[in-house]
């Protein structure tokens, strides 16, 4: 059995993991009925990691959302879109790998699917600018999303990725921009578009194609506005006070629920989606086409109002009384 890349927090489980193991091994190599045993040790397995994950504290939702085999957004489309047909260039000399795209069918809708793509390994991290874009690819995700938008095609959009690259060069071809741009178009078009935070959302990056109808979150995920450690090193000039940055800035599901920026949590498997990818993939799928039925039956009118009060009812200014001002 290969080896799972385990977190810290697991670790807990190497020890049942080995066991586990070795009674596999003993059982392929002679005619001994282990399958009790074997029942016995995944199921209790099983609880310790649930109840493991049932406590996560935020730092630790940041290591499970960027868990190097956590489905990525062509992990995703595989399991569950038919006749996917990436789409290629931003018509300006660019094609980032960083954010692909393209037509596939959900069951028997024809969409538009858009998503950030980190790389597996360190090679393909490197090729995939660890799933940071540049200008070209939300040019390039624009781009896509008024071809959807001229052909009536829904939009479903997979955030995943650190935030936008900050390169000199990036910098120089417009980033700001090519976010600012899209966040503006993104509010006009005509067709319904739900974005599925998959890992981890973070700051402008997301944002570049997070402008949704319904925003759903794994969850596990996370979505921020900058990420723990830039947050502790900017407040406290200090990268290792990321923990408590991370509960401060209220980054998991359940908190964006609560602040009503978040639409639906999707569960996750036990031990996260990287444990049973296939899982995950089904509990996507069904949300979205679920999210779908209710976003197709309005009209562009009610679409567009819809999606205007939605961002305009997001954030809350509190102010502290005193008892001058009560």
């Amino acid at each position: 059995m290969a080896r799972r890349y385990l977190l810290e927090f697991e670790k807990p489980l190497v020890e049942l993991e080995k066991q586990i193991e070795q009674i596999r091994e003993l059982a392929r190599d002679s005619e001994v009925d282990v399958s009790q045993q074997l029942l016995q040790l995944e199921t209790l397995a099983a609880r310790r990691r649930e109840e493991i994950f049932q406590a996560l504290t935020p730092a630790q939702k940041i290591q499970v959302a960027r868990h190097p085999h956590r489905p990525s957004t062509l992990d995703f489309i595989q399991m569950f879109c038919e006749d996917w047909v990436e789409l290629h260039g931003d018509r300006t000399g660019s094609d980032d790998q960083a954010l692909v795209g393209g037509i596939g069918r959900i069951g028997h809708r024809s969409v538009m699917l858009i998503g950030q793509q980190k790389g597996r390994d360190t090679k393909e991290n490197v090729a995939r600018n660890f799933g940071m874009a540049t200008p070209g690819g939300y040019r390039k995700a624009l781009r896509l999303m008024n071809h959807a938008d001229r052909f009536k095609l829904p939009i479903i959009n997979f955030i995943d990725t650190p935030g936008a690259y900050a390169g000199l060069q990036a910098e120089e071809q417009g980033q700001g921009e090519a976010i600012a741009v899209n966040l503006r178009e993104m509010f006009r078009l005509r067709v319904p578009i739900i974005a599925t935070v998959i890992g981890e959302g973070g700051s402008g990056g997301a944002l570049g194609i997070g402008v949704a109808d319904r925003l759903l979150m794994f969850e596990h995920s996370v979505y921020t506005v900058a990420s723990p450690e830039a947050c502790a090193s900017i407040l406290w000039r200090d990268a290792a006070k990321a923990p408590e940055a991370a509960a401060a800035l209220k980054i998991t599901a359940p908190d964006l629920l609560n602040l009503g920026v978040l639409d639906e949590i999707i569960k996750e498997p036990a031990g996260g989606n990287n444990w049973a990818p296939l899982k995950a993939g089904e509990s996507l799928r069904k949300a979205l086409e679920s999210h779908l039925d209710e976003l197709l039956s309005l009209s562009t009118e009610q679409l567009r109002e819809s999606r205007y009060r939605k961002y305009r009812a997001i954030g809350r200014v509190l102010e502290q009384t005193t008892s001058e001002t009560a």
